[in-house]
């Protein structure tokens, strides 16, 4: 089933202070216009909630990841589930960027360039290490925190990019976008969609693109229910 075949979360009519009012003021219908825009457009909106059913955890990806033309990435599902203490390797956004998904035991999701920032060794998630399980490179011994990507031991000389990952609600594991090393999730993905579609990332408020407090308000809609859902480390 591709993408565009998945059914959106239907609407939600409560109200409060909540992210879901801001989604809904900022996005109108119009603009979901596939699922590849409306699952970036969640990531880059939500941060680190969980909108619409998608619990989202951000970050970065390895430089050798990015698409040629500096577009955002197709969305990819990558696993029907994935249950806390699991982890899943697996390739995004190319076919040789290897990456790795691990669900933490109290449920949240992160994802990963598998390639260390040493010297390019695969890294491996290694649950019976340290207090959470470790994401550790053998050839070095290089060690990165699962939480963060940071470095924690060894010789790697930053952490380990990120990848965008998202859950729908029927529990399927999606990798969503990637992004440059030291950018946050919002400044990664509001850059590929300013290259990609500009009226989505103006609509969204994404910087330098017309959008924020002075973008025009979108039309009113359905929006996607918000729910709420991510810390650091390093031992010398």
């Amino acid at each position: 089933m591709s993408v565009t075949e998945q059914q959106q979360p239907g609407p939600d009519n409560g109200s409060g202070n909540d992210p879901r009012e801001a989604l809904h003021d900022r996005i109108g219908a119009d603009s979901l216009t596939t699922r590849r825009d409306y699952l970036r457009i969640v990531a880059t909106v939500s941060g680190g909630l969980a909108v619409g059913g998608l619990a989202v955890a951000g970050g970065i990806l390895h430089r050798h990841g990015e698409t040629e033309d500096g577009k955002a990435p197709a969305p990819k599902r990558i696993a029907a589930q994935l249950l806390p203490g699991e982890s899943l390797a697996f390739r995004y956004p190319g076919d040789e960027d290897r990456a790795v998904a691990v669900r933490m035991d109290d449920g949240t999701l992160v994802g990963y360039s598998a390639v260390c920032t040493h010297l390019a060794c695969a890294v491996l998630w290694r649950k019976d290490r340290g207090t959470e399980g470790e994401l550790y490179c053998p050839c070095h011994e290089g060690v990165f925190d699962a939480r963060t990507g940071e470095v924690t031991a060894g010789p790697p000389p930053r952490g380990l990019p990120k990848v965008v990952m998202t859950e729908l609600e029927d529990g399927s594991i999606w990798a969503v976008g990637t992004t440059r090393s030291g950018e946050s999730v919002e400044e990664g993905l509001c850059r590929q969609l300013g290259q990609d579609r500009p009226d989505l990332a103006a609509r969204i408020g994404c910087p330098g693109t017309g959008g924020g407090a002075e973008a025009p308000p979108a039309p009113v809609a359905s929006a996607p229910a918000a729910s709420d859902g991510t810390s650091t480390g390093r031992r010398s």
